[in-house]
């Protein structure tokens, strides 16, 4: 019996044909369901010109597909090939997932008739994703019942074929319906459950005769033949037997077939009767012969006929083993291709988001500088709100691009840990207290639980533990109102100078649900579109956590209750430095700087930021110069004399670092601060090793503006007092 005969699958939900076209499709259908496959060709032939003519290019690929499965139904492989080829060459220029689906659909049948059943099942997923087509899920069924019953999944096969029996299609769901009770006949068969095989071979043999079914019904009055004869129901044996014969008869000419038949046989009999003779008269010729030589001669040739015959093995395995060699080698050459194609765009990627940084940080430092500037000119009550609300989103797009780049950069594996000497709860408390203002807004109490016994003095990366903080303490506060933020950091371990930490920001916020949990240290994810909504942000602070702590091998945990909380925790390996004593306390205040009289020269080609950052300059009594590029800048600061210089990095013709390499040539002593509107890990050895003394990233804080000026002119002439 045949395994399986797909349907007639009918058309796409997303491409309606013409009428005339679908007339043709629809008489195929019935044709082809009924047997008659040279009508059936006939009619698909028809429809492919019309759609030819009409250029309608989505019919046409139809035509082809449906022609390709009937030749598959003749077990015409090299003819389905063919016009499924034909149709694949219109889908390369047309966007059509429907015929993208049948082309996988045909692909899984020839698969399948090729033995290759879980390749089948594979492509008949991947068709089943491109389209939702009834029609064509009904047929996707059907064909996975019989791979399944092929790989004896019978469980599996039963679902599909039950599904089918009592299925709604529109167009064919009398054959659908046969062929999933021919299937069950067969899996009952193949089970040994005869007597449900003979009962769902009754009902597709019903089904078959009443649509007129004609393959249907040899295959079902084979399969019940087999069955009543081996349950011992001779009588419906021999009555679908004689049905059996009764059909072909009508269908075959037997005459033309026993003609051929004799014609075959003759021609074989009489082939079988030379070489007889031909042997024959060869052992006659050995037993004559005397002569010991002829045997040997006999013998010689049959050895070399050994030997060629194994030369020939040899070669030939060597010619595969040649050939699989260059297989290897041409699949070694693409996944290098591959993976320089994947450095190529990871590459432009950086690329892209390093100069996306410059163009909207410049821009934005333009809104803040104008914003804080407005808001020190004691403004009326509602512009005051204006402005604030206007600063609030200038920082809240600053913080969103400073997030990507840091994924940028992780990505990039541009970021590697330091290792360098710090203080723990310094880095925790500048964190917290930076922090203060958002959880007042918030009404949250921020406290830090610091385990004394803690080493003072540790080495790590300081910095990106305080990004790490920055992000869990700032995602805390974001989902926390009129609550309670902690932040513990307790000693595990302490071995000599091997140290284990443990660290956990815990929160009484809204929580995260359980199916949350699995994606929410995904990028851009923030558990759901709801959440996003009311309370913003990109969604990358955890993930910037996790890809952080990997740096130092460590990994996030987390733990919630809906409504109830939040506790996010890791552990960390740290080196402690026992040696160092601390001379000075790690509480620095920041220094109140008298700014009146300075004069500082401003490098910088944007006419705004120039105003922007010549007006803050006045707030503080401070006067200055502008240099419009950084040939005009070397120019100024060898004619005057200047107590600092805030120089711009980019800049047409002589960029800042170029420039300040120059000046450092007749000047080393007057403080030069970097201003860059690029990201400050990019470049920040590259500054200093041009002669910068500081660096400030555009759009800054007012505050750390002026905190940078203050500590390079003041504390850099204290410095240089006491030496003297």
């Amino acid at each position: 019996m045949t395994l399986f005969i797909t349907s007639f699958i009918v058309m796409a939900q997303d491409s309606i044909p013409p009428k005339e076209v679908q007339t043709y499709f629809d008489a195929a259908r019935i044709f082809a369901n009924k047997d008659k496959t040279d009508l059936a060709l006939e009619s698909l032939e028809k429809a492919a010109k019309v759609a030819e003519a009409n250029d309608d290019v989505k019919s046409l690929i139809d035509s082809y597909q449906k022609i390709a499965l009937i030749y598959l139904k003749l077990n015409k492989e090299e003819s389905t090939l063919l016009f499924s080829d034909r149709a694949k060459s219109l889908l390369k220029v047309t966007e059509y997932p429907y015929g993208s689906a049948v082309d996988k659909f045909i692909e899984a049948l020839v698969a399948f008739g090729n033995g290759r059943n879980f390749q089948a099942i594979f492509m008949l997923n991947e068709a089943r994703q491109l389209n939702n087509d009834r029609n064509f899920f009904n047929n996707i069924l059907l064909a996975e019942g019989f791979i399944y019953l092929k790989l004896e999944k019978y469980d599996s096969a039963t679902k599909n074929f039950n599904s089918l029996i009592i299925n709604t299609d529109l167009y064919e769901s009398e054959y659908l319906t046969t062929r999933a009770y021919l299937g069950m006949a067969q899996l009952e068969y193949d089970t040994k459950n005869f007597e449900e095989s003979a009962l769902n071979g009754e009902n597709a043999l019903e089904l078959a005769k009443e649509n007129e079914f004609f393959r249907e019904i040899i295959e079902a009055n084979t399969l019940l033949t087999t069955v009543y004869t081996i349950i011992g129901n001779y009588e419906k044996a021999l009555v679908n037997n004689k049905n059996l014969l009764r059909i072909r008869d009508s269908i075959f000419n037997i005459a033309k077939l026993q003609t051929e038949a004799k014609t075959a046989e003759k021609i074989q009999f009489a082939f079988m009767g030379d070489e007889i003779k031909r042997q024959e008269q060869k052992i006659e010729e050995l037993n004559a012969s005397k002569n010991q030589s002829d045997i040997a001669a006999i013998l010689t040739a049959a050895m070399l006929t050994i030997i060629t015959l194994l030369a020939v093995s040899l070669f030939r395995n060597n010619q595969i083993k040649l050939k699989t060699n260059d297989l290897l080698q041409t699949k070694n050459n693409e996944l290098k291709a591959a993976r320089d194609s994947a450095v190529s765009a990871m590459q432009a990627k950086t690329n892209f988001l390093s100069t996306v940084s410059h163009e909207l940080r410049t821009p934005l430092y333009a809104v803040t500088g104008l914003t804080h500037l407005l808001l020190e000119e004691n403004p009326s009550e509602n512009q005051k709100d204006y402005l604030k609300s206007l600063k609030f989103s200038g920082d809240y797009l600053l913080n969103f691009i400073n997030d990507i780049l840091q994924i940028n950069k992780i990505d990039a594996d541009k970021l590697e840990a330091l290792n360098i000497e710090f203080n723990l709860k310094k880095v925790l408390q500048e964190t917290i207290d930076s922090l203060q203002s958002s959880a007042k807004s918030n009404h949250t109490e921020l406290v830090l639980k610091f385990d004394d016994d803690i080493p003072s003095h540790l080495m790590s990366d300081p910095i990106k533990l305080s990004q790490i903080f920055m992000n869990l303490v700032g995602n805390a506060l974001k989902f926390t109102k009129n609550g309670k933020v902690t932040v513990i950091a307790k000693l595990m371990k302490k071995v000599e100078e091997d140290v284990v930490l443990y660290f956990e920001v815990r929160d009484t916020g809204i929580g995260i649900s359980k199916d949350q949990q699995e994606s929410i240290f995904d990028g851009f994810e923030q558990g759901s579109i709801e959440i996003n909504r009311e309370y913003g942000g990109s969604g990358l602070g955890l993930t910037i956590v996790k890809s952080l702590l990997g740096l130092f091998d460590s990994k996030i945990q987390l733990e919630s209750e809906l409504g109830e909380g939040s506790s996010f925790f890791f552990e960390l390996n740290v080196k402690s430095k026992d040696s160092i004593v601390d001379d000075v306390p790690f509480e620095i205040t920041e220094n109140e700087y008298n700014f009146k009289g300075l004069h500082i020269l401003i490098v910088e080609d944007n006419k705004i930021n120039q105003v922007i950052t010549k007006k803050m300059l006045t707030k503080k009594e401070i006067t200055s110069d502008i240099a419009n590029h950084g040939g005009e800048a070397i120019e100024m600061a060898r004619e005057n004399a200047y107590d600092a210089i805030l120089m711009d990095i980019h800049m047409p013709g002589i960029g800042g670092e170029e420039a300040t390499i120059e000046i450092r040539k007749f000047d080393t002593f007057t403080p030069i601060i970097a201003l860059t509107a690029i990201s400050l890990d990019d470049s920040l050895e590259s500054f200093y090793a041009a002669g910068c003394n500081d660096v400030v990233t555009k759009p800054f804080k007012p505050e750390v503006f002026y905190q940078k000026i203050g500590e390079n002119i003041f504390d850099k002439r204290r410095v240089k007092s006491s030496i003297s």
